[in-house]
């Protein structure tokens, strides 16, 4: 019933006039039951009547008893016509006086007795009373009517009551199977149109050509073809933007292999051989830097697509100490900056949050790396966490360059550097952070470091943070 909403519709409408046809019938029935009713009370208050208009017994049996019908008894009999009739029986039930088509059964007690009987195509109400007559001695009396209510209406029950209640309901069906048909017409008008669209047709559908019951479904419909499309159009940018990306530290790889091959192949081949060493020793540095900036780009973008997917979001949550993360990564990034001769140091105080431990170690190792490939040889990074009056929060700071305030919110975006940055990079890491920042539904924020000198970023988590609905721990 709930797969074909026409039929539902018709069986939903279909169902209660039929309920109420029964329904009149019923009450029909009830009304004839009780008029009936009324006509048994009126035959067996003319019963005693007929018992006193027999004056004397027959004589012979060939004889009928002397009956003298009194007056209410005429009357009905000449109202009813040839619909009517009375008997007088013997205790054996035999007519004595009377219509002789009438059957008497003798009742056993002296309570008036009721049954139908049939006679020239007209069933009669018998109305039979076994009492004392005036002048006969104990004689059954029985009146009969052909025009009881309660016979009328179930001889002409089928053709008066159900007959056209049935045609009623049928035509009631047709109306209204036609009328559903009619009114579900623009739904099929709108089925017709979503199923000729092209897949990367994902223009809005028009709203003011549907019925006003249609406009939320087809509202619904756009905003879904909205998001869809934005999702295409991020994933066409993402993959363009990753195929520039991945185009320069590829072209450089390219350059240094292919110098290296020249290099060698135009070496005498008894050439000095400390000045060939000297040259591989060179460009397998080289090669081993552009190979190590490829494997990171490749290792954001991925980290990246993951984030922006949300592919997080059907993994069981965990608690994340931010002080263990905070030592650990301290631990991964000693050596590079022990490189750059960077002081390195760590403030932290006990932190968890609820969220995703491989999430939040990709984006504190971002900060981290930024951090560190920005601070000049001899400089300071400090990691810290904790929780403020706000919540846990995670902390870098640095006294390298900087960012100017105009750009802080620019460089949050995918693949963008601040004009003049000195170092290497893809434009990746901030923006990394910021889409698992909000995948935790936290705050990235931007700021000067100490004394208004070099960069200050802060991951502020949400007070209290509470596992979401529908998460598994």
């Amino acid at each position: 019933m709930t797969s074909n909403l026409r039929f539902r519709l018709l069986l939903l409408l279909v169902l209660p006039l039929s309920v109420l046809a029964l329904m009149g019938s019923w009450f029909a029935y009830r009304s004839a039951e009780a008029a009936g009713g009324q006509h048994d009370q009126r035959l067996m208050r003319m019963l005693p009547s007929l018992a006193d208009a027999v004056l004397a017994p027959p004589m012979t049996p060939q004889v009928p008893p002397l009956v003298m019908l009194p007056q209410v008894v005429e009357d009905f009999l000449r109202q009813r016509q040839n619909d009517a009739g009375y008997a007088i029986a013997d205790l054996k039930g035999r007519v004595l006086a009377g219509d002789t088509w009438i059957r008497v059964v003798v009742p056993s007690t002296s309570v008036a007795e009721f049954h139908s009987q049939e006679f020239g195509g007209i069933t009669y109400r018998v109305a039979v009373l076994r009492t004392e007559t005036a002048g006969a001695g104990e004689m059954v009396v029985a009146l009969a009517d052909g025009s009881d209510i309660r016979l009328q209406w179930a001889q002409q029950l089928l053709l008066r009551v159900l007959l056209p209640n049935v045609l009623l309901i049928a035509a009631a069906a047709v109306a209204i199977y036609w009328s559903v048909r009619q009114a579900f017409e623009p739904l099929v008008a709108l089925a017709d149109a979503v199923e000729r669209r092209s897949p990367r047709d994902l223009s809005p559908i028009d709203e003011a050509a549907s019925p006003d019951e249609v406009r939320p479904l087809v509202r619904s419909l756009n905003r879904l073809f909205g998001l869809v499309d934005a999702q295409a159009q991020g994933q066409r940018r993402f993959v363009a933007d990753a195929a520039h990306q991945l185009r320069t530290p590829l072209a450089a790889l390219q350059a240094q292999v292919e110098a290296w091959a020249l290099m060698v192949q135009a070496a005498p081949a008894s050439g000095p051989k400390e000045r060939t060493l000297v040259l591989s020793e060179t460009q397998i540095n080289q090669l081993r830097d552009a190979t190590r900036r490829t494997s990171q780009l490749a290792r954001q973008l991925l980290a990246l697509s993951r984030a922006d997917a949300r592919q997080a979001e059907v993994q069981p949550l965990q608690r994340v100490d931010l002080k263990d993360l905070s030592e650990s990564l301290l631990e991964i990034f000693f050596e590079q900056a022990s490189a750059k001769g960077i002081d390195f140091g760590l403030e932290v105080e006990p932190a968890s949050v609820w969220g995703h431990a491989w999430l939040l170690r990709e984006l504190w190792s971002n900060l981290v790396d930024n951090a560190l490939k920005y601070t000049p040889e001899g400089g300071r990074v400090t990691l810290r966490c904790g929780v403020g009056e706000g919540g846990a929060f995670l902390e870098v700071e640095d006294d390298g360059p900087g960012v100017p305030e105009a750009e802080r919110e620019r460089i949050l975006q995918r693949f963008y550097r601040v004009p003049g940055a000195s170092g290497e990079g893809s434009g990746l890491g901030l923006s990394i952070a910021d889409e698992i920042a909000q995948l935790h539904q936290a705050r990235l924020v931007l700021g000067e470091g100490s004394g208004g000198a070099g960069l200050r970023v802060v991951l502020s988590f949400p007070p209290e943070p509470t596992v979401p609905a529908g998460q598994k721990v």
